[in-house]
C-alpha cells in the first residue's frame, strides 16, 4: 500500500485553513465593532427640534424642546447619550406656557438617566429677562430640576444681583438657590 504524502499534506493544511477561518470569523466581528461601533456615532442629525411631553388627560403637553444644529447619537454605547457638538438652545415651559431658555455652546444627553449636561457659555434667561450665566448647568428632565456646581452669576430685573459657587432651582426658576464658598447666598422669588 502506497501512501501519497502529497494528499496527506494537502488534507492537513486546508482542515487548518478551515478551522482558522471559521474561529476568526466572529473574532474579525466583535474587532469590527469594537474599532468602529464603540468609537463612532452610530448616527447623526442635523437641525434637531426634539420635544418632551408630559401626559396630561391624554394630550402630550410640551414641556421642553431641544433644538441644536448637530446631535450625534452614541446608543451603541453601553452608556448610550446623543452629543450635541455645535450647541443647543433649550426651551422649558411652565404650566402657563411661559418659556425659561437656556443656550449653551455644547451639550450631552445621556438616555439612561435622563440628564442633560449643557456646557460652555450658558445662559438661562427667564420670562421676566432674568438672566443666569454658567460654564456648566445640568438638567434633570426626570425631575424637571436645573443644577450646577460651577460659579454662577445672575443679572436680575427683579430681585438682587447674585453669583455664587452652586446653583439649584425647579425649571420655573421659582425657587431657586445660589450658595457661595464663604458664606450662602440665598435668593427667591
Amino acid at each position: 500500500m502506497k501512501i501519497n504524502f502529497s494528499h496527506i499534506i494537502k488534507s492537513v493544511v486546508t482542515t487548518i485553513v478551515v478551522i482558522t477561518l471559521f474561529s476568526c470569523e466572529s473574532n474579525l466581528k466583535e474587532v469590527q465593532q469594537i474599532g468602529i461601533l464603540q468609537n463612532q456615532p452610530i448616527g447623526e442629525a442635523k437641525n434637531i427640534d426634539l420635544k418632551y411631553t408630559e401626559a396630561e388627560d391624554s394630550i402630550g403637553k410640551v414641556i421642553a424642546n431641544l433644538k441644536s444644529p448637530k446631535m450625534l447619537d452614541y446608543s451603541n454605547r453601553d452608556f448610550s447619550f446623543s452629543e450635541f457638538p455645535d450647541g443647543l438652545r433649550l426651551l422649558l415651559y411652565d404650566e402657563n406656557n411661559q418659556k425659561n431658555i437656556v443656550l449653551a455652546d455644547y451639550g450631552i444627553v445621556y438616555n439612561a438617566t435622563g440628564l442633560i449636561d449643557l456646557q460652555g457659555n450658558v445662559i438661562l434667561i427667564t420670562p421676566q429677562k432674568d438672566s443666569l450665566f454658567a460654564e456648566q448647568l445640568y438638567y434633570d428632565q426626570k425631575n424637571q430640576w436645573l443644577f450646577s456646581n460651577l460659579p454662577v452669576r445672575l443679572k436680575s430685573v427683579t430681585s438682587n444681583n447674585g453669583h455664587g459657587d452652586i446653583f439649584d432651582s425647579d425649571t420655573k426658576f421659582k425657587n431657586y438657590t445660589i450658595l457661595e464658598g464663604r458664606g450662602d447666598m440665598i435668593l427667591k422669588d
